[in-house]
């Protein structure tokens, strides 16, 4: 695997916990990548290759929710859930194969169009984490998978706290290639996919709502060099390009990844990420 040596010395990765936007309307650009515009060969592309999520986030779920504390990968309970941000339902089928009835809230039409065939069962709603129109107190526990990050926080925390039941709780996740490792820190930034979530960062969230758990988690997912160039082109940055930049960006990649690091069309690439958790609670609310 490639070490520091295998390549001229970058920048430093970020100091930033999070994306940083100008204003709301700076954040909606980006977030709007993956709705209006996007092309279901886009959320077809975006399920087969983007990562789903450790067994051990599924379980964060359920714990203390219920039926009590459960071991990582063991839900104790069937629970309502609702997916916030669902996009093609890389957590939703997680949730669902655990046993929860879930209800997934994705803005993006062609997102939603491809949770639906994965997921044919679960209730879709077209509508955004800081105004889902859904009734309050309806749900035990909320998740919010790669999506935090694009909300306005006070709206969607304070939305979140109106939905759920007493005692429950809020999984918020992200899963971001690890930029420790020097190969990797390269391609973030060839992709522009970003390292701004930096280890150990911790989001912003607002009243009621305040961060009582949390769980970080190291994993790799196998890819061939395609499916990492394909990955590139599930960014914001990709999605929001103008054709020219798109091709450079692929070029780049395709050099980088044969040329420069030499792996053959068809290897098995371990990327390594890391996934990072955060479970919210309503202050005032049961053990909250």
């Amino acid at each position: 695997m490639p070490g520091p040596s295998d390549h001229p010395p970058i920048p430093p990765t970020s100091r930033a916990a999070m994306p940083v936007f100008r204003d709301g309307a700076h954040r909606r650009v980006g977030a709007g990548a993956f709705g209006e515009g996007l092309s279901d060969g886009d959320a077809a592309r975006y399920d087969d290759v983007r990562p789903g999520y450790p067994q051990e986030v599924v379980a964060l779920v359920g714990a203390g929710v219920g039926a009590g504390t459960t071991d990582a990968g063991t839900i104790g309970a069937a629970l309502d859930v609702l997916d916030v941000g669902a996009g093609t339902g890389k957590l939703t089928a997680a949730l669902v194969a655990s046993g929860h009835r879930v209800t997934a809230v994705e803005p993006g039409a062609e997102m939603l169009a491809a949770l639906g065939r994965a997921c044919p069962d679960v209730a879709r709603v077209r509508a955004t984490a800081e105004a889902t129109g859904l009734a309050d107190g309806s749900f035990d526990a909320i998740t919010c998978a790669q999506t935090w990050h694009w909300v306005d926080v006070p709206a969607a925390s304070a939305e979140f706290a109106r939905l759920l039941r007493p005692g429950g709780r809020v999984v918020l996740t992200w899963n971001t290639l690890d930029v420790r490792v020097p190969w990797v820190h390269r391609l973030t930034r060839i992709m522009h996919a970003g390292d701004v979530q930096k280890p150990g960062f911790v989001p912003d969230v607002a009243a009621p709502l305040r961060i009582t758990d949390e769980l970080r988690l190291e994993w790799e997912q196998l890819l061939t060099p395609e499916q990492i160039v394909m990955l590139a082109r599930t960014r914001s940055y990709w999605l929001r390009s103008a054709q020219r930049t798109r091709e450079k960006v692929e070029a780049n990649l395709r050099w980088y990844l044969h040329d420069h690091l030499g792996f053959a069309s068809d290897d098995v690439v371990p990327l390594p990420y890391r996934c990072d958790s955060f479970v919210l609670e309503v202050a005032g609310h049961g053990g909250a």
